[in-house]
């Protein structure tokens, strides 16, 4: 599933899903209708991508004695 925003001759924005890109051809040809006037000249609007937050690293647990003879770059 994709979506995609969309925008209208008459200057509406929406979000509609397709299955894939194929789909949105395919649908555009026989018309996507706005939902605000329900004019069928659409077009994909500029879209940013969403990407997620990056996580940190997560920290090696160092064992009892410490890591490597006292090298553990966690106690520098």
């Amino acid at each position: 599933m994709i979506v995609y925003a969309l925008h209208c001759a008459c200057g509406h924005d929406f979000d509609r899903w397709f299955d894939n890109m194929a789909d949105y051809d395919a649908k555009k040809a026989i018309g996507i209708p706005c939902p605000s006037c329900g004019g069928t000249e659409v077009a994909k609007a500029i879209m940013a991508p969403r990407v997620g937050k990056s996580q940190p690293a997560p920290v090696p647990a160092c064992g009892p004695g410490g890591c490597g003879g006292g090298g553990c770059p966690m106690m520098m």
